[in-house]
C-alpha cells in the first residue's frame, strides 16, 4: 500500500517513523517547504506544494497513491482542503489528523477570536506589551500597531521586506518549559499573548503561565475543516491505516 502524509508537524513526523516498521506500507511524506530546518520525518519525503487541488489530483494518480493522511498544521485550512478535494477526485481513502484544540479551563483569561486581524483590534485598545504568537506570515495584520510593543516568537525570521510592528523577534522552536515561559513573560512586562489555538503540547506552557500570572490571552480559533474521517493521535491513525492493509 503506497500512503501520502501531508506533514509538516511533530504528530507527522511522529507517525512516518511508526508506518515506517509496518510491514506493507511505502510511505512518503511531504512538507511544505515553509519552514527553513523543518521536522525531517524517516524514510521517503518530498518538499514543496502540488500546484493546489487539481495538482495534489495528478501527483497522487501518477504516485499511484493508495491512501492519503493529512497531518498538516489545524490552521493550514487551504491544504487541507486540498486534500480533501483530490482525495475525493482520485477516489482514495482520506484521513485527517487533527489533535484536540487546547479547552480553557478555571483561571483562563482567554478572549476568543476568529482571525488574527481580530486580534489586532482587541489588542489595540487593551494592551501595551503583547507576546505574539502567531507565525512569520501573520505579522503583517498588527504592523499598524505602532503604540504597541510586540515580542514576536517563530521558527524563522519574517522576510526582510515584510510588514513587521514594533517590538523584538525571538526565532526559536517548542517545547518549551513552564519555567522558560513564566520568565519570558515576566522579563518582558508582557501583559497579553495573541496565540493561535494550535492544541498539542509543545507550546502550551505558555498558556499555562499566562494562567498562573492572570494574563490575557488572545487565542483565534481554529478555521472550519472539511467533511472527512477524523482522529486525534498519532496511534489512532495508525490503527487506521491497518484497518486498510
Amino acid at each position: 500500500m503506497r500512503l501520502l502524509i501531508l506533514g509538516g508537524t511533530g504528530d507527522a513526523a511522529e507517525l512516518s517513523a511508526k508506518v515506517a516498521n509496518i510491514s506493507g506500507i511505502e510511505a512518503i511524506a511531504s512538507l511544505a517547504g515553509r519552514t527553513r530546518e523543518p521536522i525531517l520525518p524517516s524514510g521517503n519525503f518530498r518538499v514543496g506544494g502540488f500546484g493546489g487541488a487539481a495538482g495534489l489530483a495528478e501527483y497522487l494518480h501518477q504516485m499511484q497513491i493508495d491512501v492519503l493522511i493529512d497531518a498538516t498544521h489545524p490552521f493550514a485550512s487551504q491544504i487541507s482542503l486540498n486534500a480533501a478535494t483530490a482525495a475525493h477526485e482520485v477516489g482514495i481513502p482520506h484521513l485527517m489528523l487533527i489533535r484536540p484544540p487546547w479547552e480553557k479551563v478555571a483561571g483562563d483569561r482567554w478572549i476568543e477570536v476568529d482571525s488574527t486581524s481580530a486580534a489586532a483590534d482587541v489588542v489595540e485598545n487593551q494592551a501595551k506589551r503583547v507576546f505574539l504568537t502567531v507565525g512569520r506570515q501573520e505579522l503583517a495584520a498588527f504592523a499598524h500597531l505602532q503604540d504597541i510593543w510586540f515580542l514576536m516568537r517563530m521558527i524563522d525570521p519574517p522576510a526582510a521586506d515584510a510588514l513587521v510592528p514594533p517590538g523584538m523577534i525571538l526565532c526559536d522552536r517548542g517545547p518549551f518549559t513552564l519555567t522558560q515561559e513564566k520568565e519570558l513573560l515576566i522579563q518582558n512586562h508582557i501583559d497579553t499573548i495573541v496565540s493561535k489555538n494550535s492544541g498539542g503540547n509543545a507550546t502550551y506552557a505558555k498558556i499555562i503561565a499566562a494562567r498562573k500570572l492572570g494574563i490575557q490571552v488572545v487565542m483565534v480559533k481554529r478555521p472550519p475543516v472539511p467533511d472527512a474521517e477524523q482522529v486525534a493521535n498519532v496511534d489512532a491513525a495508525v490503527a487506521w491505516l491497518r484497518e486498510k492493509l
